[in-house]
């Protein structure tokens, strides 16, 4: 039988995927028959989607992808139809009432019985598995790796406690809960071994590991003993929150040659009024204060955040006092994104929501003024000697695509390198930079 797994939203649902993939795999099939994979909706068998619904494109993203594949189950090719993720956790019963075509829904803690829930659909009886937000799934097979096999994302912890008034993510996700240590390491010795040579921790909040396993802060720990694995040569954090960062992480980002000296700090704002009204634990004096502390200790690491525009109850000074932030600060790295009321979040209850148009115009505002700073801060990057991670080739051309370690993978930009060398995907070679050309940087083998 042929499956089609589709992966939608965040890399931390691309992990789930990834151990779901394992499983079918050790599963050796269903009924006796072996299952494979296919990226052709026409002919499978069997399709997967775990689905996302953190804003609004997200959701509407998830809600098309199962109504388009809904319309295979009107021929006899598509014998089963499963839903997982996070929009199959919040509208369950949406699902089930508005697409009576689908055959399974689980839950985000529930995708451990993915392959029980095949078995169930293939047999024509409807299943559905809810298991309450509470511990994280047990699961012993290895991942299936959809990220070239050079780099993997590691998850270390599920939910979050911060209830941030804009986010659906705690009541889909639950409250935080950190992978024990001893998994993560035996999960990325084995990932090391199969030829991942960047590892990048993921999670709502990274910067809580271990707070409630262990009673502290123990992402430096993990870190520390992530780095023990022969083979494995960087690794990149995601996800800190700035208000928990904290001198033990600093020191060991600083001093430990396999942590990539990035970071990101999702911010949000920088007005004290819209970093209070979006229920955020930092004020403006607090942001400037870590980032200068981080750049003390840390002179060449690179700083990434996000950004929400349009958030309700914004004005126009509030909006100049985060533009003269993000001007002054000159982030390494940005994203910016308009405000997206989800329903169900205390935000989208909140007066003076904002029209679409003027959102969008602050975003525009933002990413035009990020790329005047990335341009100025790419022009300084001429001359300097880097390691370089190689992403793939420019096609007809002798060059290469690669990332330093000032660019995590589909976020950030990359480096094009031009060489008549043979290179693969997945080596890792010195370059100096050349020059530069908006987001990107071009450079040389030496």
């Amino acid at each position: 039988m042929k499956l089609l797994f589709i992966s939608l939203g965040c890399d931390k649902n691309l992990v789930d995927t990834e151990f779901m993939l394992g499983m079918i795999r050790d599963a050796g099939g269903i009924g006796g028959e072996p299952i494979v994979l296919t990226d052709d909706e026409y002919e499978a068998d069997i399709i997967i989607i775990n689905t996302c619904c953190f804003i609004g494109d997200a959701k509407e993203e998830s809600i098309n992808t199962i109504l388009e594949m809904a319309e295979h189950k009107k021929d006899a090719a598509l014998k089963a139809l499963i839903v997982t993720g996070c929009l199959a956790q919040r509208y369950q019963d949406e699902i089930r009432k508005e697409i009576p075509e689908v055959d399974a829904i689980l839950g985000t803690n529930s995708y451990e019985d993915v392959v029980n829930a095949i078995r169930k659909a293939l047999s024509g009886e409807f299943y559905e598995n809810f298991k309450a937000l509470e511990g994280l799934p047990h699961i012993t097979a290895k991942r299936s790796v959809t990220t070239g096999g050079h780099f993997a994302h590691l998850k270390i912890a599920e939910g979050c406690n911060k209830r941030c008034t804009y986010c659906i993510i705690p009541y889909i996700r639950g409250n935080y809960r950190s992978v024990p240590m001893e998994e993560l390491i035996e999960q990325a010795r084995e990932l090391v071994a199969g030829g991942v040579k960047e590892l990048i921790l993921v999670a709502q909040e990274t910067t809580l590991y271990g707070i409630d396993l262990y009673g502290e802060k123990s992402l430096h720990k993990l870190l520390d003993a992530l780095s023990e694995i022969p083979g494995l040569f960087w690794i990149r954090i995601m996800y800190c929150y700035p208000e928990e960062i904290y001198d033990e992480l600093i020191d060991t980002i600083a001093n430990n040659k396999k942590v990539c000296h990035y970071l990101d700090l999702p911010i949000q704002h920088a007005s004290d009024a819209m970093l209070k009204r979006m229920g955020r634990r930092t004020s403006k004096d607090d942001l400037v204060s870590i980032i200068t502390k981080l750049r003390e200790r840390i002179p060449d690491i690179a700083l990434r955040t996000t950004l929400i525009c349009g958030f309700p109850g914004e004005t126009e000074e509030m909006h100049e006092e985060l533009m003269q932030f993000v001007n002054d600060m000159e982030f390494d790295r940005l994203g910016a994104f308009t405000y997206s009321p989800e329903e169900g979040t205390p935000a989208a209850e909140f007066p003076n929501q904002l029209d679409e148009e003027v959102k969008k115009d602050w975003q525009a505002d933002v990413m035009e003024l990020q790329e005047e700073i990335i341009s100025d801060k790419n022009e300084e990057m001429t001359g300097r000697e880097l390691y370089v991670f190689i992403e793939g080739r420019v096609s007809d051309e002798n060059a290469y695509i690669g990332r330093t370690y000032r660019d995590a993978p589909d976020v950030d930009g990359y480096i094009f390198i031009n060489t008549d060398e043979e290179l693969m995907t997945g080596d890792i070679v010195r370059a100096r930079v050349t020059g530069a050309y908006e987001y990107d940087l071009i450079g040389e083998l030496i």
